[in-house]
């Protein structure tokens, strides 16, 4: 009898021990991870089921499990998939294939979000966004702003034009319609007061906001109709000027134009007015997209051969050719033009680093697409994480710049920004340490995105595929 209840209880205990083993899709083992939040790197495993994070255990856990498929990670670091916070979709029917190319661009460098800033595709966009979502199609996940609002005339093809309440009241219901993510506003034709509107139009039905600012407003009047993001740094230096009132009445009374108003917005900042502007900024959680690696390409363009850039093999004649307005502007520019326009570069790399040190929140944009000539969408991002390194903004707060603040501006903490239990498993596994050297962001061992693994060999396959004759 006694024989027979030790054999029993052996049979229970290998039986309970049997059904603590746990079961998933995929392991990432001896990894270490980074976390953003807190800037410290952890060697853990980390276990996904269904295209979600699972488990986040140390490696030292006594927890037994298997998996569908593992993937070793030792000597390797994982952070969220990048986000690019301001890329387009752009450029007409006629390069809807070469926009839908891109998507592959950016899962092999790592981009496992996107956030479109406008354009004229939206019913494609749209599309692209439910196959990625399915994983019917390889591509980021997108959020998009679909048509941009600006005034009559816009600049850029397919925008809701308004004139009045009642057009902008017709814009937001269209944008409602179509399912947007975000409201993009932009500042070419857009008249002060409908631009304030329409903001605060936006806001009321819970959109997030961000935009251009027309400089006919100030950047205090923008913040307080409740803009959540700036575009762009011209508008930040505009609110840091100590002149920034006596600007605005001469755009307003027509007595100068937006590119006159740079060398004097430049020549008055105040360091007291750009403490109250961040201040400001903060206090009404209002993101800042500096785009800086975009400046510095198109500033520099009558310097720089691109013609063997690798990435032109990607983008096709179609995309090409739209480049050319850029190039011949600043081909055309006279050589004060051109020398002013340097010095804007130089001046926005230290506003950056202020806005940092002040605590005022970033967002990595590459501000990629059609007609920004040699900003590549995927490679860019990544660059522009290095010209933030390279202003003295440190690569943790870089890096955050990406995934967590992207996560946050547009309220999707609950699924994105960190690697933690519940999570969406978009993940990227780097060689080595991007924390010692930013650069390191380019060297990916691995690309996770939801219940999709992409090995090295099948980003490079990703890029291979890319290429248009």
């Amino acid at each position: 009898m006694t024989r027979l209840l030790v054999f029993s209880l052996v049979l229970i205990l290998a039986s309970c021990k049997e059904k603590s083993v746990q079961t998933y899709d995929v392991a990432v083992t001896n990894a270490q991870v980074i976390h953003l939040e807190s800037g410290t790197v952890k060697n853990q495993n980390i276990f996904l089921v269904d295209g979600k994070i699972a488990a986040v255990q140390a490696v030292d856990s006594t927890q037994e499990f298997k998996a569908g498929t593992t993937i070793d990670a030792s000597g390797k670091y994982v952070l969220p998939g990048f986000w690019d916070n301001h890329i387009h979709l752009r450029g007409g029917d006629s390069l809807i294939g070469n926009n839908e190319n891109f998507l592959k661009l950016f899962i092999a460098n790592g981009i496992t979000t996107v956030r479109d800033a406008g354009g004229d595709l939206t019913h494609a966009v749209m599309n692209w966004k439910a196959k990625i979502a399915t994983e019917e199609l390889n591509g980021p996940t997108i959020f998009t702003a679909g048509p941009k609002i600006d005034g009559p005339n816009a600049s850029w093809a397919g925008s809701l034009e308004v004139e009045n309440e009642d057009d902008v009241v017709r814009a937001l219901d269209s944008l409602e319609a179509l399912g947007v993510d975000f409201v993009k506003i932009y500042d070419s034709r857009i008249s002060p007061e409908n631009y304030l509107n329409a903001i605060k139009e936006a806001k009321k039905r819970g959109f997030t906001v961000s935009g251009h600012m027309p400089f006919t407003v100030t950047l205090e009047e923008t913040v307080t109709a409740g803009m959540d993001g700036i575009e762009h740094l011209y508008y930040i230096m505009k609110g840091c000027a100590a002149n920034e009132s006596e600007v605005t009445e001469k755009l307003k009374n027509g007595d100068m134009g937006f590119w006159d108003a740079m060398p004097a917005l430049m020549d008055a900042y105040s360091d007291s007015t750009a403490q109250a502007t961040f201040n400001r900024l903060k206090k009404n959680d209002v993101f800042v997209v500096p785009t800086l690696h975009i400046g510095k390409t198109l500033s520099y363009l009558d310097e720089v051969d691109h013609s063997n850039d690798e990435y032109l093999s990607y983008m096709g004649q179609g995309i090409i050719k739209t480049y050319e307005g850029r190039i011949q502007s600043a081909l055309r520019a006279s050589e004060e033009a051109r020398e002013d326009r340097k010095e804007l570069d130089r001046f926005f790399g230290k506003l950056v680093k202020s806005l940092d040190s002040a605590g005022v929140q970033l967002l990595a944009g590459s501000d990629s697409g059609a007609y920004n000539s040699y900003t590549y969408p995927g490679i860019s991002l990544h660059q522009e994480l290095q010209t933030m390194v390279a202003n003295g903004i440190s690569p943790l707060n870089a890096l955050r710049t990406s995934a967590v603040n992207g996560a946050k501006f547009l309220n999707q903490t609950t699924d994105y920004g960190s690697i933690s239990e519940g999570k969406v498993s978009d993940l990227v596994i780097l060689e080595a340490n991007p924390l010692e050297n930013i650069e390191h962001t380019q060297n990916i061992h691995t690309v996770i995105k939801g219940s999709k693994i992409f090995s090295k060999s099948e980003l490079q396959e990703l890029l291979n595929t890319s290429k248009i004759d």
